[in-house]
């Protein structure tokens, strides 16, 4: 894999997001951040990100916004916390890469056909129009937006799951829906807050 190397220029910088990564949940210590390595050490998959756990966590408190947000390192992200338990000024990586994920996914900055964001958007989706997920239908739905063809040919697995009862195709729905999406609402709303 080919490392991105490039020249950083401070005009390239975008002071809001610094300011806002510093301001999200996870990120109030990211500038104490030693930059010792331990993060990228500990993750068993920085040897396939374009910018190691700490290289991304050095742009992101330096606002480099598009270097990060356009990175494939935060999809790769297991989610493991090995980051999170070895970081000795305990910075929350891993929450900070769910951060990363959200706001990249509202910037328009993923793949267009990478399935991780596809599918938390698919996920958010159904959720918001009937308060839960119907797990066929969002399968469905992410390979549709993915990868076709991979969709056609589990078919078979779709049938034999469906004829043992494993899968549901009616769509699930909860009682009093409108509550639940005022409750996101506001949950939006105060994260966008904390971020000002």
């Amino acid at each position: 894999m080919e490392l991105k190397r490039t020249v950083k220029f401070e005009a390239d910088r975008d002071p809001e997001f610094a300011r806002w990564i510093s301001h999200t949940v996870g990120g109030e210590r990211i500038r104490q951040c030693l930059q010792c390595g331990l993060c990228s050490g500990t993750c068993p998959l920085s040897l396939y990100m374009d910018y190691t756990p700490r290289r991304l966590m050095h742009l992101s408190r330096e606002g480099f916004k598009e270097e990060v947000l356009s990175s494939s390192s935060i999809w790769l992200c297991t989610a493991c916390y090995a980051c999170m338990v070895e970081c000795p000024k305990k910075i929350n990586v891993t929450h900070l890469m769910y951060a990363l994920k959200q706001r990249a996914i509202e910037e328009g900055f993923y793949p267009k056909r990478f399935p991780i964001p596809v599918m938390a958007q698919q996920f958010s989706r159904m959720v918001r129009r009937s308060g839960r997920i119907t797990e066929s239908w969002l399968i469905v739905r992410v390979f549709l937006r993915t990868a076709i063809l991979r969709l056609l040919g589990m078919s078979k697995l779709g049938l034999r799951l469906f004829l043992a009862g494993r899968m549901n195709v009616r769509k699930e729905r909860i009682e009093r829906r409108q509550e639940m999406v005022a409750l996101l609402d506001s949950v939006a709303a105060t994260r966008k807050e904390l971020a000002l």
